[in-house]
């Protein structure tokens, strides 16, 4: 959405059951892994010692159970083979894609508590936390989401053509996101509510919405109409301030080319 109603709200965190089954097939696989560097290991060093078998073991655990998860989800954005599997992925809080220090600091703290303590502080957070955060999610400021069927955005609604005159010479200021957020969902949702319902929270919303516009609509206007107006009115304002600022940085910027262009020849003068 243009006006960044509750972006957010579209990316729903991933549950408990499928962080645990993603999380078990990155384990299985990891473990899987060391197995075949440790066969692989021990045939290339018959030769040396214990103290170097012994650094060469650290190295390899430390490589396979924190870098190959953080390598991972560094390159693929947030994913692993579990999350891919499952449909999930790892995104800031924010909901933008992570980078490597988010998954560095994921990573570190996924071997302590996964691999040293059994998984216990992860299952006690993951299930206290609203979104399913584990501690290294809660340091890291990241949680996972559900990409595979994830619930589309509502379309923007459509400017009633009765509206559009009034809309467009009227005074509409910018709605509270929790406001805005709330008619958008009921104008998605009212053709499967219920007629008395739809009427009655149609009125209210109109009636919370009516202080920030002016002049009010024309007379006999329905709540409905009168919420879409509002909303298309301001979505349309906000393409056009995003397509001014656009221009206005593409030029600024074709102007810098060009003294720069200048500069070096005067340079080369």
């Amino acid at each position: 959405m243009v006006t960044g109603e509750a972006v957010q709200l579209e990316l729903r965190p991933a549950t408990f059951a499928s962080r645990a089954v993603s999380g078990t097939i990155d384990v299985v696989l990891q473990i899987g892994l060391l197995v075949v560097l440790g066969i692989v290991a021990a045939r290339l060093s018959v030769d040396i010692d214990a103290a170097a078998a012994s650094a060469l073991v650290l190295v390899m655990v430390v490589l396979v159970l924190v870098g190959v998860p953080v390598v991972t989800e560094t390159l693929s954005r947030g994913r692993t083979v579990g999350k891919l599997v499952m449909g999930l992925r790892t995104v800031r809080d924010d909901g933008g894609p992570i980078r490597f220090r988010h998954a560095f600091v994921r990573g570190l703290l996924e071997f302590v508590e996964v691999f040293l303590l059994f998984g216990v502080p992860a299952l006690f957070s993951s299930l206290i936390s609203s979104s399913g955060k584990r501690l290294g999610d809660v340091v890291a400021g990241t949680y996972v989401i559900r990409e595979r069927g994830a619930a589309r955005p509502a379309p923007p609604p459509l400017m009633p053509f009765q509206l559009a005159g009034w809309a467009q010479h009227a005074d509409i200021a910018r709605l509270p996101d929790g406001m805005a957020l709330a008619v958008r969902q009921f104008l998605g949702r009212a053709p499967s509510l219920h007629l008395a319902s739809r009427a009655s929270l149609g009125a209210e919303l109109a009636h919370a919405v009516s202080p920030y516009v002016a002049p009010p609509p024309p007379a006999g206007t329905h709540p409905e109409e009168f919420l879409a107006a509002v909303l298309a009115e301001r979505r349309r304002r906000d393409v056009e301030r995003l397509a001014r600022e656009r221009a206005a940085r593409e030029r600024w910027a074709g102007v810098d080319s060009v003294a720069a262009a200048l500069d070096r020849v005067r340079d080369r003068r």
